[in-house]
């Protein structure tokens, strides 16, 4: 799939300096997002991201080099919201399983707010390499999340202190994300609290979580 709009020869846009030009950018920023949502691949073009914001066409190319550099503004702008909505609150209970619940809870509703564009990423990962990296970029932030937890409760020594962080969080992210897929994929989708509670009791077991001593 060829994602790769032809930038005009302009220099590189740089951060805007006003309120108007910051409101002007997130105009662009949210068009270029509900297009891709509304119409997949063929509306998210820079001629219509522009008339959708209100803007005119060479007004598009004063904030983004390029289509490419607008879908990579989009997409990570969809992570930060994703990964900040699936962060556990600071009150949750301290109570490791609670936590790994919570997190998985709060990953799937995340998910379902982002999957419209996640999907489009995903679909042409294989055969592009800016949405590669893109797709790879956001596993990533969910990979050191998983990582840097499971390697607090090790040296807590409530997890199993054999296992690798990363490999772990790898393997059971993608367990996590393949469900996000399938739930909401159903003709009858499953419940999600069970979806939920289910891969959560595999999630503890699968790192041999111990209750606290």
């Amino acid at each position: 799939m060829g994602t790769m709009g032809r930038s005009r020869t302009n220099p590189a846009p740089t951060a805007p300096a006003t309120a108007r030009g910051r409101r002007t950018r997130d105009a662009l920023l949210a068009a270029g997002r509900e297009l891709l949502e509304t119409r997949g691949w063929p509306g998210f073009t820079p001629e219509r991201v522009a008339q959708a914001a209100g803007v005119s066409y060479g007004t598009f190319y004063t904030y983004f080099e390029s289509k490419d550099d607008l879908l990579r503004s989009v997409v990570r702008t969809v992570a930060e919201e994703m990964f900040t909505d699936s962060l556990v609150a600071p009150d949750t209970a301290d109570d490791p399983y609670v936590r790994i619940l919570e997190s998985n809870r709060g990953y799937l509703r995340a998910w379902r707010n982002a999957s419209r564009v996640l999907r489009l990423v995903e679909q042409g990962a294989d055969s592009d390499d800016t949405l590669r990296g893109l797709l790879l970029e956001v596993r990533e932030r969910y990979v050191r999340r998983g990582a840097e937890g499971l390697r607090r409760l090790q040296e807590a020594g409530l997890a199993d202190s054999g296992l690798d962080p990363r490999l772990t969080a790898i393997v059971l992210g993608a367990m996590v994300e393949q469900m996000a897929h399938v739930i909401y994929s159903l003709r009858e989708p499953l419940d999600e609290e069970q979806v939920v509670n289910h891969m959560s009791k595999l999630w503890a077991a699968a790192i041999g979580l111990r209750e606290r001593p």
